[in-house]
């Protein structure tokens, strides 16, 4: 059965890549531009689980982990995983993101054996 996944990536090309991508395996896709933006598509909506850029203007991918894991706001999604897909390769980046509640990083360009299994492994029902 399919996953709701959210897709958060300032790139065009890279949401309409995922989106592809997703749709094909038969996941139903969200998609926004940035933190901001991603954290307005928290309004109830059931994800199964979020993909999400790190370097993104307005509010960068480890800021949108931060508020939904530590705001009451977004209480009902602080168990949604989300897995970063990002250029950064960087070990310190990597352990912000594992201690504020990020379950995998997967470094770009997107393998799409990796997404796939990731969903797989990861997303909730």
């Amino acid at each position: 059965m399919g996953k709701h996944v959210l897709v958060i990536d300032d790139s065009e090309s890279v949401r309409l890549h995922l989106s592809n991508l997703l749709q094909e395996a038969g996941h139903t896709v969200a998609t926004a531009i940035h933190g901001n933006d991603a954290l307005a598509k928290l309004d109830g909506t059931k994800y199964n689980m979020i993909l999400c850029d790190v370097m993104m203007p307005e509010l960068d991918g480890l800021q949108f982990v931060n508020a939904v894991k530590n705001s009451e706001s977004y209480a009902g999604y602080r168990f949604v995983p989300i897995v970063m897909l990002t250029t950064i390769n960087d070990e310190s980046k990597k352990f912000e993101g594992q201690t504020s509640g990020v379950k995998a990083w997967l470094v770009k360009p997107i393998v799409p054996e990796l997404v796939l299994k990731a969903i797989e492994k990861l997303a909730k029902d």
